[in-house]
This record gives structure tokens, sequence and C-alpha cells, in this order.
């Protein structure tokens, strides 16, 4: 059984921009560089997807936000919404029907 080619990023991006030129078909892509058309067709399309991400600062690259964080976050909003639930009765208790009611 023959084993699967595992090709490096560089020789992807090298057939991907060739593919983007289109001086060549992707038939004839193939025949240079012994990839099926449509493996080529893929890489050329994930190259135009991810082009603008080689244009996006270093340091401007959006944090993870961790499950903890996260967890941490729903907690204090369920404590909020007791507090002013708590409060919003109490104020109804004092005033009356003065008070407003979300």
């Amino acid at each position: 059984m023959k084993k699967r080619k595992n090709h490096s990023p560089e020789f992807k991006a090298k057939v991907a921009l060739e593919a983007i030129r289109e001086e060549m078909t992707l038939a004839e892509l193939s025949k240079k560089y012994g990839v099926h058309p449509t493996q080529i067709g893929t890489w050329k399309r994930a190259a135009i997807e991810n082009m603008a991400t080689a244009f996006t600062r270093k340091g401007s690259a959006p944090e993870q936000v961790s499950s903890a964080d996260i967890d941490k976050l729903h907690s204090k909003i369920g404590q909020l919404v007791v507090e002013r639930d708590f409060l919003a009765d109490a104020s109804h208790q004092l005033l009356g029907t003065r008070g407003k009611k979300w």
C-alpha cells in the first residue's frame, strides 16, 4: 500500500500561488507537481481565505477567553441578578406602589 505524501507548508503555498496566478490550468499544475487537481484547488481556496491574516498586526491577536473566566463571569451575573431582585422587592415593600418594578 502506498504511503500518503506530507507536503510542507512552503510547497503548498508555492503551488497555491501558481494556481492563483492562473498561468497554468489545475491539470497542468497537477502534472507538474504530482498533486491531484482537487487538492490544488483546496490549497488555493485556503490561501485566498487566509490571505487577510498576513496583514494583521502581530500584537493585535485577540486573547482567548478561558472557560474558568466564563464561569467566573456567569457566577457574577447570577449574583448581580439576585441582588437586583432583592433590592427591587425591598424598595417595593418600602415605597409601596410608588416604587417602579422593571
